[in-house]
């Protein structure tokens, strides 16, 4: 406990009476006079009889030191106080003691006032000091805490993945010290909304504060907690209890993985007990659009994180147009979004990219072409297999000239074109990364080296099931940090989840996959028509967006079709509003696309899981509930 400094007082007040009592001797002690302590019945010595009265004087100051040195015991009790309290008290003591001692003194020799003018006289210059010396302890301002030099547990990045792992190792962990550093100024946070949900909140003052509705109709923030359940990164080491700090706007360029250091951007060294690189990536940036003007590169957003969306948001409140290069998971929901909000905010939408449709990685060719169509039908002038060669300043927006040869002028560019992952910690660790999928490699328990875990993006990990792979999605970045996070307690779980990813194209479509989802591989799929309840909204008005337990279905038998790109299917007959996609690797099931609907993801683990191979795809699909049970009858 901190003591105040009421006790320091106390003891120079007890100091200034024993100060006192040697003063009033001095003052009276003359050379020309003897003291004896014989009585004399004659003789005329007039002053012998002050001796007596001088020493009882001097006595009772000696008493009322004595009495205030006993107080001593119980100044600690009495007086812990702040510094903002302590003076007044420091004060008003100091009066009370010189009273008191002037009193007594006064009490004993009523009839020698010029003892307590010497008194007060010799007194009035120590009590001064003993004031001033209190006074300037006190105004002397603490000590502030330092940084930390030392962690329980370091966890590099602020994403998903870290607050993941942050999670599970206070679970295990009760009076665990966690510190997360993250280059961005903000709290953990999930990225998800920042390209769907957000933008299709009707309440735009709740969308700028960042808050979304879910399908129970509440809204929820896409911080993952306050910011008041962290303490600041100087308190972590002082709780007792434990806690969670975020250093943000901080970034660790160097990793000591032989003596556990991690050094930041500034300079400060951290030593640690265990460590989580969560880097994720960065957004890939193009290079038409780094060597432009400055100009350009003011109108042009690569997008992330929280700030890119803000920024954007704003801007698109008052344009003519908005383009965005990308045809992936981010660039055709981006593309899909800010096309809801043109409907409403009256300006256009292009969208560019190489591949021949949206999602032409992923999707067979067939879906491709049909997504693709879907996608213009929400409003978004979509302009494939182009480029853009040049961007220039045109009357203040940004001219495009295309590989095709034609231009367009816009207010402002979005790059959508993936994500470069962050290995920079690479050569300071030893920490191996992968040639061929990027990331550093770890073992099944996701540990690179001794005290150094690895998740979520940049994490690329043994399946047991499928090889190693790399995956760049949500929920992996949920469950691979909560692994890694119980690892570094001593858990030794090995990493065998096979992760799941969702995207919606507008309200009417939307698809969740697990597994190796590439339009490389062979496909089978099954198709039928879809109701009301076949789409993202419905599937957010019934609660469908979570897992859920699967069963049977007494749905009639689906005809299987197997596809292998390229097939010409008309768009106009709507064949793929709703259905299952079974992706094989020498005919074993590794990936699971479904086409508007929702719920079934814990059967396509599943079935991944197996790893059987199946000869009736449209039995496996029954299972999905792929048919509704009115579609026999209207056939």
């Amino acid at each position: 406990m901190f003591r105040s400094r009421s006790l320091v007082a106390f003891k120079n007040i007890a100091r200034c009476n024993g100060a006192c009592v040697h003063a009033t001797a001095g003052a009276y002690k003359q050379p020309s006079h003897s003291f004896s302590y014989k009585t004399h019945s004659h003789g005329n010595n007039n002053n012998n009889w002050k001796y007596p009265f001088m020493y009882a004087a001097g006595g009772a100051l000696l008493y009322s030191g004595f009495k205030y040195q006993q107080k001593l015991a119980f100044a600690e009790e009495e007086f812990v106080v702040s510094d903002e309290q302590f003076l007044p008290q420091v004060e008003a003591k100091t009066e009370d003691v010189i009273a008191d001692a002037l009193f007594e003194s006064t009490d004993v020799a009523t009839e020698t006032t010029s003892v307590v003018e010497v008194v007060e006289s010799a007194a009035e210059p120590v009590v001064q000091e003993v004031v001033e010396q209190v006074v300037e302890e006190v105004v002397e301002p603490p000590k502030p805490l330092a940084f930390p030099e030392q962690v329980q547990y370091l966890l590099i990045g602020g994403g998903t993945a870290s607050y993941s792992a942050m999670r599970a190792i206070r679970k295990r962990d009760v009076t665990a010290k966690v510190l997360i550093v993250t280059d961005e100024n903000s709290v953990p946070y999930m990225r998800p909304p920042l390209s769907k949900e957000l933008w299709h909140t009707d309440d735009a003052e709740a969308s700028r504060n960042l808050l979304f509705k879910q399908w129970n109709g509440k809204y929820k923030g896409i911080h993952y907690d306050k910011e008041k359940f962290y303490c600041a990164a100087e308190e972590l080491n002082q709780r007792e209890e434990g806690g969670v700090a975020v250093a943000t706007g901080k970034k660790v360029v160097k990793l000591n993985a032989r003596k556990n250091v991690a050094t930041l951007d500034d300079g400060t060294t951290i030593s640690y007990d265990k460590c989580l690189v969560a880097t994720g990536g960065t957004p890939r940036a193009l290079p038409v659009f780094e060597s432009a003007p400055e100009q350009v590169q003011n109108h042009v957003t690569v997008f992330r994180k929280i700030q890119d969306y803000l920024d954007l948001d704003q801007v698109t409140d008052n344009v003519e147009s908005v383009t965005v290069v990308g045809g992936g998971f981010l660039g055709s929901e981006l593309a899909c979004a800010l096309a809801h909000k043109g409907s409403t905010k009256n300006f256009k939408v292009n969208q560019i990219f190489k591949e021949y449709g949206n999602m032409a990685r992923v999707f067979p060719e067939y879906l491709t072409k049909w997504t693709t169509n879907k996608v213009f039908q929400e409003g978004v002038n979509v302009i494939p297999e182009t480029v853009v060669n040049q961007a220039d300043m045109e009357d203040g927006r940004v001219k495009l000239t295309l590989s095709n040869g034609s231009e367009i002028v816009t207010d402002h560019v979005v790059v959508a074109v993936g994500l470069d992952v962050d290995t920079e910690l690479a050569t300071s660790s030893g920490i191996e990364v992968d040639e061929k999928l990027g990331g550093y490699r770890v073992n099944t328990e996701l540990q690179a080296r001794s005290n150094i875990w690895v998740a979520g993006d940049a994490s690329c990990f043994y399946d047991t099931k499928l090889g190693r792979r790399r995956v760049e999605h949500h929920d992996h970045a949920v469950v691979s940090g909560r692994l890694a996070g119980e690892n570094m307690t001593g858990a030794q779980k090995s990493y065998y989840h096979q992760s799941m990813f969702w995207s919606d194209l507008g309200p009417d479509v939307g698809y969740e996959a697990i597994g190796v989802v590439d339009s490389s591989l062979k496909t089978v799929a099954v198709f039928s028509k879809a109701s009301a309840k076949d789409t993202p909204v419905g599937a957010l008005n019934g609660g469908l967006r979570s897992e859920e337990q699967f069963g049977s279905s007494d749905a009639a038998v689906a005809e299987a079709v197997a596809i292998q790109p390229p097939v010409q299917v008309p768009f106009e007959k709507e064949q793929f509003q709703k259905g299952v996609i079974f992706y094989l690797r020498d005919e074993i099931v590794v990936g699971v696309l479904l086409w508007n609907i929702f719920g079934k993801i814990s059967l396509a683990r599943k079935i991944i899981r197996d790893q059987k191979p199946y000869h009736d795809y449209g039995e496996i699909a029954k299972l999905f509930h792929v048919y509704n049970e009115d579609d026999e009858e209207e056939e």
